[in-house]
């Protein structure tokens, strides 16, 4: 990915320390990764998925990207296990070069996507929406365009019903050019971090509900595949 095109949304000097390994200790702890050369080449690879998937969507429809979901990152600093906002980046980046007037980010992971939601928030061309745990990572919330808490235990009924009353709504109101949707997994009742209980059933029943309620309505979907902890390693 060009660092043109990260530095549209993120600090030219975060980027320039990350890249060249300069970062210091605190913000290397807050990223929660040790920097090496293949971090940096898996980072710029996932951003870099994610703005292919958009521009393949775009034209074909729907297309994934096997990464990317790295919502935690800001402006200025990488948090939770994100370096560069690979959603925001590809977001920015739509609007930057005319391919698309309005973006919608339909961030599902268990986590609060607080950086997205930060760096858009005074943005009326990319909308946040994010469904969260309240309990869960991060401890303090940014303020998405919609934001929609759940407590734990929350299972396939409850959640589905609440993504069905918000994007139908969300797609008519804003008639976005593209969604990006975060599929994240960490909703999972077997994930050791999410207090969620989504089944494998409810985690199918969502995805194809999401991708089906967009191309129905002609909104073409480019997905990243967000958080997920399994402690089955084998």
């Amino acid at each position: 990915v060009p660092t043109e095109v990260l530095e549209r949304v993120h600090d030219a000097g975060f980027v320039r320390a990350f890249l060249d390994g300069t970062l210091d200790a605190t913000a290397v702890r807050r990223i929660g990764l040790p920097h090496s050369p293949q971090l940096v080449r898996r980072t710029l690879l996932e951003v870099e998925g994610t703005r292919v998937a958009a521009q393949t969507a775009l034209s074909e429809g729907l297309a994934c990207n096997c990464g990317g979901g790295t919502h935690h990152s800001f402006h200025d600093h990488g948090s939770g296990f994100t370096i560069f906002n690979d959603l925001a980046v590809t977001a920015r980046d739509l609007v930057h070069s005319g391919a698309a007037r309005k973006v919608v980010v339909f961030d599902l992971d268990v986590h609060q996507g607080d950086g997205t939601a930060k760096i858009f928030e005074h943005d009326p061309q990319v909308v946040t929406v994010s469904f969260h745990c309240r309990s869960n990572f991060p401890f303090q919330k940014q303020r998405s365009d919609v934001d929609v808490e759940l407590e734990d235990g929350v299972g396939d009924r409850e959640y589905l019903q609440k993504v069905a009353q918000v994007l139908p709504r969300l797609l008519h109101e804003h008639k976005p050019d593209i969604l990006l949707y975060d599929a994240g997994v960490d909703v999972h009742l077997d994930d050791r971090l999410g207090n969620l209980s989504l089944s494998d059933q409810g985690l199918f029943d969502r995805d194809l509900y999401v991708m089906r309620c967009c191309l129905a309505m002609g909104v073409p979907v480019a997905t990243v595949i967000g958080g997920g902890y399994d402690a089955d390693h084998s």
